[in-house]
């Protein structure tokens, strides 16, 4: 992890769950975290609060430098292009501009394809799908603009990537991770084709205790973790920094982290 000391991460989704819990590690391991969220104001209080409850379940962050980086908590929207491309603008314009973009922002909805409105389909596609490829561009363009070679693209995807949505009605939910996954293939395609040394790594993890189960119309969140085993949100992050530090010419290109038990 040394070599990312000092360097940018640029987090989505960092005011709550899995993303907060990426932005302390990562800072945690020296590098500057820019965390992004459409609540900006809650991303300090989030990643510490992530940092605390992990330490109280004796966890400590992987790769833990001497000298923890700067964490810079920025308002974006993903779903609104303009904001995403202000974001990338601050960073470059304040920090000098971005090395790791970690995709993590992402709604969950429980609507029928039969009778749901389009809006709440637009909403699911705009967050996980648009707006993560707009992200994408503008980290890559930026890296590509400050000769950056060894950058890296992350994007939190989940199983439902390699499943189908079963008895629920997450229909448009899972189409949207079964592109990520898609996306993420033809990105690394372009990459090669442009010779590029950028990196680009789809993690999907299983059931994850974060507050995405909300969204759901047939149970509560407190039911699905009665029910059903569940990964921290520190497990993931674990596998970011896993990721980022392989040497240089190792591309963890798709995997897979599952709570032991996991039926689906």
């Amino acid at each position: 992890m040394e070599r990312w000391q000092g360097r940018v991460a640029l987090v989505t989704g960092a005011s709550a769950g899995i993303g907060a819990a990426i932005a302390y590690q990562l800072q945690d391991a020296g590098l500057t975290v820019i965390g992004v969220a459409r609540r900006a104001e809650k991303i300090s209080a989030a990643v510490e609060a992530a940092r605390q409850e992990a330490a109280k379940r004796g966890r400590v962050s992987l790769g833990r430098a001497s000298q923890p980086g700067e964490l810079h908590c920025v308002k974006c929207d993903v779903s609104n292009e303009q904001d995403v491309i202000d974001a990338f603008r601050w960073a470059k314009r304040n920090v000098g501009g971005v090395d790791i973009l970690v995709n993590n922002a992402a709604v969950l909805g429980e609507h029928k394809l039969a009778d749901a409105p389009t809006a709440e389909w637009k909403k699911i596609l705009d967050i996980n799908v648009l707006g993560l490829s707009i992200c994408t561009r503008e980290a890559v363009q930026q890296m590509r603009s400050r000769g950056i070679g060894d950058g890296h693209i992350i994007h939190i995807g989940g199983i439902s990537s390699h499943s189908s949505p079963g008895a629920y009605a997450c229909s448009m939910y899972f189409a949207s991770k079964h592109a990520v996954r898609v996306l993420t293939e033809g990105l690394r395609k372009e990459l090669v084709a442009a010779k590029s040394r950028i990196r680009i790594t789809e993690i999907c993890p299983g059931n994850v205790k974060t507050d995405i189960w909300s969204g759901l119309t047939s149970m509560t969140s407190d039911q699905v973790y009665k029910e059903f085993p569940y990964l921290e949100a520190e497990d993931v992050a674990d596998t970011v920094l896993y990721v980022i530090s392989a040497p240089a010419h190792v591309q963890i290109h798709d995997i897979i982290v599952r709570p032991v038990g996991e039926v689906w």
